[in-house]
């Protein structure tokens, strides 16, 4: 899957960050497909699609967390993208599986695949300065889940700044069991194991060093990330951070049931049935 081109790139648009927010939000609240901008001749870069994030984020609900994407090596040519992004967890996208007792519906969601993923629950801030150990240190709560990731760009086709204004494809995002740290080792999250099956049969298996090397070194590349933004919010104890896909991110459909099952440091399995 190859990142798309401009029509014409020697035509230059301005970029509003405040309209393209407007018009992200409004194809994320109505299930809508739109041309990804990076197809439209802007001159958008990671700088201004971060800025159109920060102007998405004062158009939707309460945040709770934040999601990062690609943190998978494994699948950055399939998706034409080169680099980890990141976009908000909100309120009304995050559910905790054990709270969840019928299906969850994907009506509303555009081209809807979903990820095992590690989940990480701060409970203290992080800073950029801080080792793996440290970081570490900051986690409260570690849980399985699942994100379900979704393109508002037909055929998921996109440049990764078409991904980090569309608040990094973030659908939803099913929560597992929280298990404290303290009776985890998180220098072993790494050598997680995970296997994802479809209806009970197996689709592709995982580790957690899929995720940029282990979920702590993706939230240090996080930190880091905002530490050199000015206008997005740094980590906050509470926060909920989706540290990305331990596989592929694979389409599903109503009616499917998916299950991920993590040996390991972390052994548990979580089931979602989609309508």
């Amino acid at each position: 899957m190859s990142s798309p081109t401009p029509e014409d790139p020697t035509l230059k648009c301005t970029v509003e960050p405040a309209s393209i927010a407007r018009e992200v939000a409004d194809a994320i609240a109505t299930g809508a497909q739109i041309t990804p901008f990076s197809m439209r001749g802007m001159a958008l870069d990671l700088d201004a699609a971060y800025r159109s994030a920060a102007e998405l984020r004062a158009l939707r609900g309460r945040v709770v967390g934040r999601k990062i994407g690609f943190t998978n090596r494994g699948i950055w040519a399939r998706y034409g993208v080169s680099s980890p992004m990141w976009g908000d967890v909100l309120a009304d996208t995050c559910t905790e599986l054990g709270e969840q007792g019928e299906a969850v519906a994907l009506s509303g969601l555009a081209e809807p695949r979903i990820e095992p993923e590690i989940a990480l629950v701060l409970a203290k801030a992080p800073r950029a300065d801080m080792d793996l150990v440290e970081l570490a240190d900051c986690v409260g709560w570690v849980a399985p889940a699942f994100e379900i990731v979704q393109s508002i760009y037909p055929g998921w086709r996109f440049d990764i700044t078409d991904c980090v204004v569309a608040g990094a494809l973030h659908g939803r995002l099913l929560l597992g069991p929280r298990v404290s740290a303290q009776s985890l080792n998180l220098a072993l999250l790494p050598e997680i194991a995970v296997t994802l099956c479809k209806n009970g049969e197996k689709v592709e298996e995982g580790v957690g060093a899929n995720a940029l090397d282990g979920p702590i070194h993706a939230l240090a590349h996080l930190v880091a990330l905002l530490e050199a933004d000015p206008l997005n919010p740094p980590l906050a104890p509470g926060e909920i951070i989706s540290t990305g896909t331990l596989t592929d991110a694979w389409p599903i459909a109503p009616g499917e049931t998916w299950s991920a099952r993590y040996r390991g440091s972390l052994e548990l399995e979580i089931s979602i049935r989609f309508a």
